[in-house]
Formats: structure tokens, C-alpha cells, sequence
């Protein structure tokens, strides 16, 4: 039996996991890593090894109960597998952490009690976290469980980019900004130095985390100064599915004059808007770039838009820019959506490479680039297990 870290990314339709082997220096890549999708309807199972090779699909699941029987799947398939694992300890993703979680922490009924309380600040997230750790503490009840939080990170934000400007008596119930992310801006902070010298890797960087939940990060002396995302994950960018920034006004006459509910305001916010919203065809970006409907490339355009209007924010936070980084799905994938990005930022000392784009390098800007610019890969299983192993070191 092998020993090993477990790390969990419950959703509301997948379970997405990576077990490395529990060593005092921890690698970077896991030993077994895949994902449980289509939960609820038609599961799908993918496992791979350190080197990427597809070792097995074979899966068969009741629709009810859908993440305790793939957990239960996952186990028996380990057990099983060249002799089998001995997990030693479980690591989850944690979107929220609210005011008092910001740092890893060891999960017992007290803590679950409170991260149940954040459920309404995170509601396409948080319940699923909190499921797959409920379903994980009841297979393993004497492995410790440990929760590491996506908001975290932003701590370390000057105390004015976290405040609203609402009424004291208002902040004061926790109402701030929170930013999110954080497991995904950590790894990238922790990367940086290998691919840039020290004082551009210690200097103004912005990251922009694009996926079907967008968000950027400014980073200076690679800790978080500023962020997109704000109380909750709905802020700043576009996204696949969710608005970005609105005007509050936006909500008060949907609510007073078009006689909108909380639940369908809720609905339309995180599930029919962004991408899907304005293209009325699809979230996912790589639909929306194979399309030639105009509404498809408005979607697209607003997307881009909106990524270009953010990043001057954050060069004012900053004080200007030493690297830009791209990371998330579509960051790393999208070479179409880096290109229109990094055009439209040309006027901060921005040179594409094209051929460089194309290709998906690490470097995709010009030697005569003023700001380099990098496509990361992030790794959020890696930050999740090597927070684990600290935990349980100390």
C-alpha cells in the first residue's frame, strides 16, 4: 500500500480529485488524478497517471446519492489499483471562507456548522464543498479532513480594497470583499520565480484566471493587492454564466417594476447571464469562438471588454505593470481570446507574439515587449495537498 494525499473538488455535477504520494518533498504532479462529471444524469469516469495515460472509464452509478456512490467508486478503483493507496489525509476546496476562515484548517462539526452559514454567499459552490466533505468524513470517519479556502489568499489585501462603501453598521455583519480564486493565484505566485527573474517575479503583476468562473488578481511581491471578485463570486468579469459587475440600480427595478423574486433574480444572475446570456447560444468558449452568429462575437468582444476595463483598474491599484499571466481553461486554451486581449493592451507596453500564441508557449509576447506576458498552467491539487501535508506536520 502506497500512502497518499487525497485532494477533493466537489461541484454540483462532478468531483474532481488527484492523490499524491505523502512524501516530505511533495511533486508537483499527482501520481493519479481524474474527474467523476455528469453526476445526477449520465456519470462519466476518467483516471490518469503522472504521465497524462488513461488507465480506466469503467463506470456504473445510481442516479440518487450521486456523490457518495462516486466517492465509493473512487475508492474501490484505488483499492484495487497496483496494489492499492492508503490515504493518509483528504484535502477539499473550500470556496468561501467568510471573515474567520484564512487559513487551512482541520474539519470537525464546528467548522462545518460555519462553513454552512456561507452557503448563501456562495450558493453554486458551497453546498457542493460541503457535501463531498460529508460524504468523504463518512467513508474515511478517521482520516483527517482539511478544508482549503479560495478566499484565503486575498487576506493579505490593503484593508481599504476590501471595504464597501455602505454603512459601518452593514460592514460590520461581514459585508466586504472577499475575492476568490485564491488556490489558483497561489500557485501562479508560487510559479512565477521559475519563469521570470526575481524582480519581475516580486513586482506588479496582474493574473487573469479565465474559465467558466472568470476573475484577475493584482500581485505585488507575489501576495493578492487587489481583485474582481468582491462579497461574492457574481463580481467583476464576465463569465460563462454569471453577469459580472452590475449596477445595483439593474436589480432594484427588475425587483420594483418587472416584479422579479429573489429566487429568479438569483437564477438570472448566476445561471442565465454572461456568455450564455449574451450569446444565447452557449457558455462555453469554445462554442462561441467555432460560431459566426453575431451574437456569438458580441459575447465574445464584451468578454474581452471587460477583461481590458479590469485591468486598468488594477494597474491604478498597482501602480502600474512589470507581467501579465493568463491561467483557467480559457487562459490557457484560448489563444484567440489572449490575442484580442493582449491588442486592445498594447498601449500598456504590450508586444504579442503570434506565432508564440498560437502555439500555447509559455512566453507569448515579443522580445520587443515591454510587459512580458506568460500562460501558466495553475494547479490548485498541488497548493490543496502541500497545505495538507503542512497541517499534519505541525
Amino acid at each position: 500500500m502506497q500512502d497518499g494525499i487525497l485532494t477533493l473538488n466537489a461541484g454540483s455535477s462532478s468531483l474532481k480529485f488527484a492523490l499524491f504520494p505523502y512524501a516530505p518533498t511533495l511533486p508537483e504532479r499527482p501520481g493519479l488524478f481524474g474527474a467523476i462529471d455528469g453526476l445526477g444524469s449520465q456519470p462519466r469516469f476518467q483516471v490518469k497517471d503522472a504521465g497524462g495515460t488513461l488507465l480506466d472509464t469503467t463506470i456504473d452509478l445510481p442516479s440518487e446519492g450521486a456523490h457518495r456512490a462516486a466517492l465509493a467508486h473512487l475508492f474501490a478503483w484505488l483499492a484495487s489499483h497496483e496494489g492499492g493507496w492508503s490515504i493518509q489525509a483528504v484535502g477539499h476546496r473550500v470556496v468561501h471562507g467568510g471573515e474567520h476562515f484564512t487559513a487551512p484548517v482541520c474539519i470537525d462539526e464546528a467548522v462545518m456548522a460555519q462553513l454552512a452559514q456561507l452557503i448563501p454567499l456562495a450558493p453554486l459552490h458551497q453546498p457542493h464543498n460541503l457535501a463531498g466533505i460529508e460524504a468523504m468524513r463518512s467513508a474515511l470517519p478517521h482520516v483527517p479532513q482539511i478544508a482549503c479556502f479560495d478566499t484565503a489568499f486575498h487576506r493579505s489585501q490593503p484593508a481599504l480594497a476590501q471595504l464597501f462603501a455602505l454603512p459601518r453598521k452593514i460592514t460590520a455583519l461581514g459585508v466586504r470583499r472577499y475575492g476568490f480564486h485564491g488556490l489558483s493565484y497561489e500557485y501562479i505566485a508560487e510559479a512565477l520565480p521559475r519563469h521570470l527573474p526575481c524582480e519581475k517575479a516580486d513586482g506588479r503583476v496582474i493574473v487573469a484566471h479565465l474559465g467558466n468562473g472568470a476573475s484577475m488578481c493584482a500581485l505585488w511581491q507575489r501576495k493578492s493587492i487587489a481583485t474582481t471578485m468582491g462579497f461574492t463570486a457574481l463580481e467583476g468579469l464576465m463569465m460563462g454564466t454569471r453577469c459580472g459587475a452590475l449596477d445595483p440600480g439593474v436589480l432594484l427595478y427588475l425587483l420594483e417594476h418587472q416584479g422579479m423574486s429573489v429566487a429568479a433574480l438569483t437564477q438570472l444572475l448566476y445561471k442565465e447571464s454572461g456568455l450564455l446570456g449574451v450569446s444565447g447560444i452557449s457558455s462555453d468558449m469554445r462554442t462561441l469562438l467555432a460560431s459566426d452568429h453575431p451574437e456569438a462575437q458580441e459575447a465574445i468582444e464584451l468578454f474581452c471588454y471587460r477583461i481590458v476595463r479590469e485591468t486598468g483598474s488594477l494597474v491604478a491599484a498597482l501602480g502600474g505593470l512589470d507581467v501579465f499571466v493568463f491561467t483557467g481553461g480559457i487562459g490557457e486554451h484560448a489563444a484567440p481570446i489572449r490575442a484580442r486581449v493582449c491588442r486592445q493592451l498594447a498601449w500598456l507596453g504590450l508586444a504579442l507574439d503570434e506565432a508564440a500564441n498560437a502555439a500555447g508557449a509559455r512566453c507569448i509576447s515579443s522580445c520587443e515587449s515591454r510587459i512580458p506576458v506568460l500562460v501558466l498552467p495553475t494547479n490548485e491539487e498541488w497548493i490543496i495537498a502541500r497545505h495538507v501535508l503542512k497541517l499534519l506536520k505541525t
